[in-house]
């Protein structure tokens, strides 16, 4: 009963922010309180949400001074060279903004943090993405699906995880990963540049300067049905501004339209609020420039290091960019105000997930889905448990949080395997397969940062991505068991 009940509370959350029925939020508190009525358990609801909500305020914690402490970067100026380096090689060709996206993901997730990945992300290339009409869900699907990809990394969580349930060496599990993972990274840029000439086809032709004294050079990116022109001007190649105009979407192209807020056509005149990295805003601060990129070094060292806990480290870092950045009060305040819509948003959904995480793991539901797929295995099947458990750990990483697989299921797989002769070690490799489909779980907090700051509707990211994050997840899987590593 708890087994079916579980994957129908699942299953109708899913179903209704992807139709647009529910707000994530309210579907997050409502429906698990529904089924844990169901479930003969209503009178204990109040204890699975406040034991819920107890395992995640660290995390909500570490997000909130994460947002203040990376928007304060931002605002001074410290990821500017990163964005123009980006911005050069993108220019105005979609193709190539696509292509940037993923590599941009990639290289912050070497910090292992998604949020910091998805806030620097989003902070770089939103402007680019809005100027030129591009859509927002190949943005928020491609980051999503290289910082999965790098999530495995030692220090990102889930190689630590597999190695602490089966007392193993995490480097024993992700050196040997290393090719497989290679591969996967690398049909991650393959699929951006896909999509990149998909959006390119439906965006049309751009005009762009190659330099601030050069004359404006006429590119042609593609002959689809978008017939549209993107002028871009600025002080130096992929500086400055666009403004696009798209007649319509391409069709047939498979890719969103602006979907989540993008604009289909039109210029950027009448959009309210939008900022860009604005070379001459009043919040630069270049002679800090080195202490803010020493201490935000500092700052990652000391998480990789776990000298503090992550959330005490974010606390003291965002304190301490503030004063020296912003001495003066009503600055810091200012400050604060700006990325106080940030911190609500992303706040709120962390606990609003803590109800659902608690009505999961209080009522027993996720433990009798786990046990009821292990069950479900074959007994052939065993001497493969290591494939099984690659295939396994799409569904029950998107379905379960990390801790739940990797301290609750993983030491079964890995004991079933054990039985027919598969080795530990190939069980914990398997297991980091299903990654790039887990960063856009809706139980993964940083990413409601990604789709928060794109300005993105859940649903909308979730039907676009998980198809690619989960081809992704297979070619690793395969290139894993031809490397013989799995």
């Amino acid at each position: 009963m708890l087994t079916f009940l579980g994957f129908a509370m699942i299953a109708t959350f899913l179903v209704l922010i992807m139709l647009k029925k529910m707000s994530p939020i309210a579907a997050l508190v409502l429906i698990p309180a529904l089924f844990c009525v169901f479930a003969g358990k209503g009178a204990h609801l109040g204890d699975y949400v406040i034991d819920g909500v107890g395992k995640l305020a660290p995390t909500a914690a570490m997000l909130m001074f994460a947002i203040v402490y990376f928007g304060v970067m931002i605002d001074v100026g410290l990821f500017d060279p990163i964005v123009k380096g980006i911005l050069r090689f993108c220019k105005a060709d979609p193709m190539r903004v696509v292509v940037g996206t993923a590599v941009l993901a990639a290289i912050v997730s070497l910090d292992g943090d998604g949020s910091t990945t998805f806030m620097i992300t989003v902070s770089a290339m939103y402007p680019l993405y809005k100027r030129l009409g591009l859509s927002l869900v190949v943005m928020t699907g491609v980051a999503a699906t290289a910082n999965g990809v790098m999530n495995t990394l030692p220090w990102g969580g889930p190689t630590a995880r597999a190695a602490t349930a089966l007392k193993l060496d995490a480097a024993d599990i992700f050196v040997p990963m290393i090719p497989a993972l290679a591969v996967g990274l690398l049909s991650v840029f393959v699929l951006a540049y896909v999509l990149g000439l998909r959006e390119r086809r439906r965006v049309g032709t751009l005009v762009l300067p190659s330099g601030a004294d050069e004359e404006p050079e006429l590119v042609t990116v593609g002959t689809g049905t978008g017939t549209g022109t993107a002028t871009v001007t600025g002080t130096a190649a992929g500086e400055g501004t666009a403004v696009a105009t798209a007649a319509g979407a391409g069709a047939g192209t498979g890719v969103p339209s602006a979907g989540s807020g993008a604009p289909a056509s039109g210029g950027d005149a009448g959009e309210e609020g939008f900022q860009g990295l604005d070379p001459q805003r009043a919040t630069l601060r270049p002679r800090l420039y080195w202490f803010n990129a020493g201490l935000t070094v500092a700052l990652l060292t000391a998480m990789i290091m776990e000298l503090l806990p992550i959330p005490v480290l974010f606390l003291l870092g965002a304190a301490l960019a503030l004063t020296v950045n912003f001495p003066h009060m009503p600055d810091q305040k200012a400050r604060i105000a700006a990325h106080a819509d940030n911190v609500l948003n992303v706040a709120g959904m962390v606990f609003a997930a803590a109800v659902f995480t608690g009505v999961l793991s209080g009522t027993g539901m996720v433990k009798h889905m786990a046990d009821w797929l292990v069950g479900a295995i074959p007994e052939g099947m065993g001497p493969h448990m290591a494939l099984v458990t690659g295939l396994l750990s799409l569904p029950l990483t998107y379905f379960m949080s990390n801790d739940g697989f990797y301290f609750g299921v993983l030491p079964v797989l890995a004991e079933a395997g054990a039985a027919h002769g598969v080795s530990p070690l190939e069980i914990a490799r398997a297991s980091l397969v299903g990654q790039a489909l887990h960063m856009s779980s809706p139980l993964v907090p940083a990413v409601y940062v990604l789709v928060g700051m794109a300005k993105v509707e859940f649903g909308d990211h979730t039907r676009f991505t998980v198809k690619w994050a989960a081809l992704t997840c297979l070619v690793v899987l395969a290139a894993g068991m031809v490397f013989g590593i799995i």
